[in-house]
């Protein structure tokens, strides 16, 4: 009976606050994916709604989002499935995907994930939930696992400095030749010199991108046969730099050498991209003096899928270390002199430099990094050298048999994976028909060619490719003879290469997964407690979306396989456009870019390609107000456009006066406005329809940073503000786990009349404009996440959920406000989905934000964004999926730190020696028999009772912010008793 009353009291309560019948506490309907996700119950609401003085969730959503830009039509999504439901349903969309043996090769190879990874890794949300290792005193793992990373690239590609990986193979070798043509002033006479030589024999995605990225710079692509450059003397002084893939697009080893001799006499900077498996076996590009090598670390372990995601590897010199696009983890100290890891030279990140940074990237792959260095971890030298030996030897055997076939002639002289074939078009279709019905796909450059590329797991079905040329042909299988030649000594690596400890002593798998264990242990994840960072929508992922990343259906689909063998992405891919075009209220979709700082890149370069076509391409002014996302200004600047800051006034909000005197000034020319709603100040404009009327009568677009939208799914849209062109950050408002610093993906929706210049594919000929990514839909694995979290909430879900983020982060401003200064708030007291507080007063005390930030640490919680978007503030976003005990426990937390801060202020503390000064506080600090602290060793690590149950322990002390920038180094070697 008692139960029943409360039952029917929550039921009450759920209905008082807007919510319906279907919307019932987890008691009523355990099944209701809702009600795991979203962490606030019907009598949480209550209370919370007591607290603040609002009668209603309704009440407080009308508060916080101006009138006339609510949503004018309801959602058009399916309803809610349940977690049985969805897994049932993705086996039945995963069977529409064909399971070939993938042979198509150009950048993406069929590869083996070994189990220990897979469950420790993949699987473990101790290292999917993390966020990017800002905070180093809590991310040691995850940075030792990416250092790992950084020296397995500098290690086999034999040069000095990496970074920490890139989006993919493309992209990397478009940054390198921005990063290059930057650097082309350092000898005087290149400084005119804006022409990139791209060989023909690269693959066709990396062309695509760099044509993409160099459209509007100065620099002049220009892709040919590089065997004729030195022959018609094209390496002069016009030249920067040169792009070769190595092997080849065709799979030939080139032998690069006199090439670059002479580029190297006309100071031309020269790209490698290369196959960083093949470079186990092969002469590293290092030792030729190369400028950079870059490529993907796919094959170390990482599954097709579709495409990505995969962390790509960018390898430069030491001298071009501050222009090195991505982030680079070095070797620091903490306070009391150990070593210690963290990001190094920070300085450049886009979010500080904004118009001036030397790239928009912000996220990069971290997991995908971590996955592919405990690849090589887990194998050594000697195995990765085996892995490779294997696939050149199966790959010269094979074609030295279909060789001897009437009507085939191979056309390659060395290869390392791949060799291509010549022969007459109806011997193609029969050798196709052959090998599709033994499920192999191969690549079909033209009608006369078949090209064969063998991977770790394709190796395994030599007899069968053999066969379906055989078959194809009408011929029985012909004795071996020599049509591919041995790989010269001269082209075989002869040196050692990744001798470090850390890649010979886990090579059993317990020794292995106590490795990974340990290096989790040392970070602070999701699964440990809240993570407030505003802007970053630190949310619950679902472990029922992760599923698919981990079955064949899923992840073992090659990017560039025949669509008929994709029926179950097709659909996926499809209801997702129509999503989110509709969540936007947008017209259509593009779900290629990559991260969330492509899409920024992605949605102007849109907007540029439909002015041009409208006899407009002269509009080259953005204006970007100075409380956007951090990334924009970047994104401009690489689209070819000219930043114009709009400043704001002491309300948070666009000065209306300074953005129509802007206006006005750059009418001629303006070519849209970038601005982010809900702003970064955490409140929505009001005049924001006023701001989007002004642009458009003006002739200028708007594009709206969809990285706060989800303070809007449901209740407003990007089309009810007036926007032309959104991006969506999935790994924020749409649940993909952010995994140590990546992946993501950066969606775009556009209006109508953008629809026709939206990115393309080289795959899809049909509809030209320009491409993004490597792949026609990014990293399309994890689009199934997104996917996931859509079909679970359903229409009514996501809505709740939008609501609740809004309720949570204004719960928490009531909580803190007696205390704390709250930056911004709308015109009637509410904050959006997040806040920003105020902690500038503090300095006279001498305690800075990073001091908070620390000393949260011991109270068990990463900090909130530090110093973004204003200095010297904390901006907190607590998420719908929070609890309301966990908002209450992160407020208390604030609060001990608070009266800490007041002991200061009475004199019990001195300025220099304090808790948030000596904070974190580790296990070993409370171990010494010296304690110089005025405080006790309990008030220094258990703050608050709770954390006897719930204690995290920092693996080190606070870490030196600047030591980094100055002296690091990015190689495993001087750790070798560390790791």
């Amino acid at each position: 009976m008692r139960l029943l009353k409360s039952v029917v009291f929550l039921e009450q309560k759920w209905k008082e606050n807007g919510y319906s019948e279907n919307q019932m506490h987890p008691l009523m309907n355990g099944q209701k994916f809702e009600n795991r996700h979203i962490g606030i119950s019907a009598l949480d609401v209550a209370e919370m709604l007591k607290e603040m003085g609002e009668s209603s969730t309704d009440d407080l959503i009308k508060k916080t989002i101006p009138n006339g830009i609510w949503r004018k039509k309801e959602l058009d999504l399916p309803p809610a499935m349940s977690e049985m439901e969805f897994s049932q349903h993705m086996q039945e969309l995963g069977a529409k995907n064909k399971v070939f043996t993938q042979c198509i090769g150009l950048g993406y190879y069929d590869t083996h994930l070994p189990a220990v990874i897979q469950r420790n890794i993949l699987e473990n949300a101790g290292w999917y939930t993390a966020y990017t290792p800002y905070q180093p005193e809590i991310s040691q793992g995850r940075l030792e696992a990416l250092l790992n990373f950084q020296t397995v690239v500098t290690e086999i590609t034999a040069m000095e400095i990496a970074n920490a990986s890139l989006l993919d193979e493309s992209t990397a070798t478009a940054e390198a030749a921005t990063m290059l043509y930057a650097h082309r002033t350092a000898t005087q006479k290149k400084n005119k010199a804006s022409r990139l030589l791209v060989s023909s024999n690269v693959f066709p995605q990396n062309i695509e991108v760099l044509k993409t990225r160099t459209t509007p710079t100065p620099i002049e692509c220009v892709v040919s046969d590089e065997k004729e450059w030195i022959a018609r003397k094209d390496l002069n002084e016009s030249v920067y730099a040169l792009v070769l893939q190595y092997p080849n697009l065709q799979g030939e080893i080139e032998d690069y050498g006199t090439l670059i001799e002479e580029a190297k006499r006309h100071d031309i900077k020269i790209i490698i991209i290369a196959d960083l498996l093949a470079l186990t076996l092969l002469t590293p590009p290092g030792t030729w003096g190369v400028d950079a090598v870059v490529g993907t670390t796919q094959r170390f372990g990482v599954p097709i899928g579709y495409g990505g995601p995969h962390a790509a590897y960018f390898a430069t010199l030491e001298k071009y270390k501050r222009s090195l696009p991505g982030r680079i983890i070095g070797v620091s100290k903490d306070v009391r002199g150990n070593t210690a890891l963290r990001m190094a030279l920070q300085t450049r990140e886009q979010h500080i430099r904004r118009e001036r940074a030397t790239s928009n990237i912000c996220t990069a792959q971290a997991l995908l990094a971590v996955m592919a260095g405990m690849y090589a971890v887990h194998h050594g030298r000697e195995g990765l050298q085996n892995i490779a030996e294997n696939i050149a030897t199966t790959t010269r055997e094979i074609a030295d048999i279909i060789g001897g076939l009437p009507g085939l002639k191979i056309t390659n002289r060395c290869v390392f994976d791949t060799f291509r074939v010549t022969l007459d078009p109806k011997l193609q279709r029969a050798i196709r028909t052959a090998s599709e019905q033994k499920h192999i796909n191969f690549y079909y450059p033209s009608p006369r060619e078949i090209q064969v590329s063998l991977g770790e797991l394709s190796v395994l079905k030599k007899d069968e490719i053999i066969e379906a040329f055989c078959e194809g042909v009408g011929a029985p299988k012909p004795k071996a003879s020599e049509h591919l030649q041995p790989i010269a000594s001269n082209q075989l690596r002869t040196d050692g290469f990744l001798k470090q400890q850390v890649f010979a002593k886990y090579r059993s798998e317990t020794e292995l997964m106590r490795y990974m264990k340990q290096l989790e242990n040392k970070d602070l994840s999701l699964n440990h407690s809240m993570i407030p960072l505003g802007s970053c929508t630190m949310k619950l992922n679902p472990a029922v979306s992760m599923f698919p990343l981990s079955q064949a259906a899923w992840n073992s689909i090659h990017p560039f396989a025949p669509e008929n063998q994709t029926g179950g992405y097709m659909e996926v891919i499809r209801l997702l456009e129509k999503y989110f075009a509709d969540i936007t209220g947008l017209h259509a979709t593009s779900l290629q870019p990559n991260s969330g700082a492509q899409g920024e890149f992605a949605g102007l370069m849109t907007i540029r390609s439909y002015q041009k076509s409208i006899g407009q391409g002269h509009r080259n002014i953005v204006i970007i107000p100075a409380s956007a996302h951090g990334t924009n200004p970047a994104s401009g600047v690489m689209a070819g456009l000219k930043v114009v800051v709009v400043k704001c006034n002491q309300r948070g909000d666009i000065d209306l006066a300074d953005l129509k005197q802007k206006v006005e000034t750059h009418k001629d020319h303006l070519s849209c406005l970038m601005i982010t709603y809900p702003s970064t100040h955490g409140v929505f404009e009001d005049d924001i329809l006023t701001i989007t009327e002004l642009i458009h009568r003006h002739g200028g677009q708007v594009y709206m940073d969809g990285a706060n939208m989800n303070a809007q799914v449901g209740l407003t849209s990007p089309g009810d503000i007036g926007a032309d062109v959104c991006h969506l950050n999935l790994h924020k408002t749409f649940a993909i786990p952010h995994g140590g610093g990546g992946p993501g993906m950066g969606p775009i929706c556009v209006a109508k009349h953008l629809e026709n210049h939206l990115p393309s594919h080289f795959t899809n000929p049909s509809h030209r404009t320009f491409g993004i990514s490597g792949a026609p839909f990014g990293s399309a694995l994890i689009l199934t996440i997104s996917y996931a979290y859509i079909r679970l909430l359903g229409k009514e879900g996501v809505t709740r959920a939008t609501k609740a983020a809004i309720l949570n982060a204004n719960y928490l401003k009531s909580l803190l406000s007696k205390n704390y200064k709250i930056l911004y708030v709308g015109k009637n007291g509410a904050v959006a989905h997040e806040m920003i507080i105020d902690c500038n007063e503090f300095k006279a005390l001498g305690i800075q934000v990073i001091d908070i930030a620390k000393r949260l640490i011991d109270y068990g919680y990463h900090a909130p964004t530090v110093s973004f978007p204003v200095p010297g503030t904390l901006m907190v976003e607590p998420t719908e999926s929070e609890s309301r005990k966990e908002l209450q426990n992160f407020a208390r937390a604030m609060l001990g730190i608070r009266k800490e801060i007041r002991k200061i202020e009475e004199g019990t503390f001195t300025q220099e020696n304090n808790p948030l000064k000596n904070a974190p506080h580790t296990m070993s600090d409370l171990a010494q028999s010296a304690w110089d602290y005025p405080y006790h060793r309990i008030e220094a690590a258990f703050p608050d009772d709770s954390l006897f149950q719930r204690k995290f322990w920092p693996s080190v002390g606070r870490i030196d912010e600047a030591y980094g920038d100055r002296n690091f180094m990015c190689s495993c070697d001087p750790l070798e008793d560390y790791i």
